[in-house]
């Protein structure tokens, strides 16, 4: 197995990941394409934590460049330490990867708990579901008790739950990243003796 190979897979991964959870944490701040809501601060305070920007966003982009940049398909030299302490310094940048991501699932499972900001048939703007504890979640039929803006139960909804799988995966391939680092820093870029003499 070469162990910087799969280093350059899961970088490749996790800057398409990163890019979709930036666009996603945009769009929660216009409900319907509009940008009243967010100059009113009538948004959602989970929204402003920025949890897709910073955290499986900007913050996923450095491990990610880490894994990318490891040397080009060179799977020789077992026998190299400086490739060896090159997988072990990329563990550093997965945990990074890890906080980051870890940020994102929490933020973003914190937002669809809580619920969008809204108004109410009275006019008033408050967490309308707050006190379901996300039990609003299986009953669509009370989403109609926000009145403005339209639609943004379903649109916080959609948002939220496209971070947290975002954010699920990349935690889920830095920890891979971690394992594989540890891996390849003890065995060094591939262990297998066939791809030692091919080489």
């Amino acid at each position: 197995m070469c162990y910087g190979k799969c280093a350059r897979c899961i970088g490749h991964s996790l800057v398409w990941i990163s890019v979709f959870c930036i666009v996603a944490n945009i769009l929660l701040y216009f409900p319907n394409g509009e940008t009243k809501y967010a100059l009113d601060d009538h948004l959602s305070r989970f929204v402003w934590y920025f949890a897709g920007i910073v955290g499986g966003g900007l913050l996923m982009l450095l491990p990610a460049f880490v894994f990318i940049g490891l040397e080009e398909d060179d799977c020789c030299g077992c026998e190299n330490y400086g490739k060896r302490c090159t997988m072990l310094s990329s563990v550093l940048a997965a945990l990074i990867g890890i906080a980051g991501s870890g940020y994102c699932v929490i933020v973003a499972a914190l937002g669809l708990a809580e619920g969008p900001k809204c108004s109410d048939s009275q006019g008033v703007w408050n967490y309308t579901f707050a006190s379901t504890e996300g039990q609003y979640l299986l009953d669509s039929s009370t989403w109609s008790k926000c009145y403005e803006p339209k639609h943004i139960v379903e649109w916080n909804v959609t948002l939220f739950s496209i971070l947290l799988v975002l954010g699920g995966t990349e935690f889920i391939l830095c920890l891979t990243q971690v394992i594989n680092g540890v891996l390849g820093g003890i065995c060094g870029y591939c262990c297998s003796h066939q791809q030692r003499y091919d080489c």
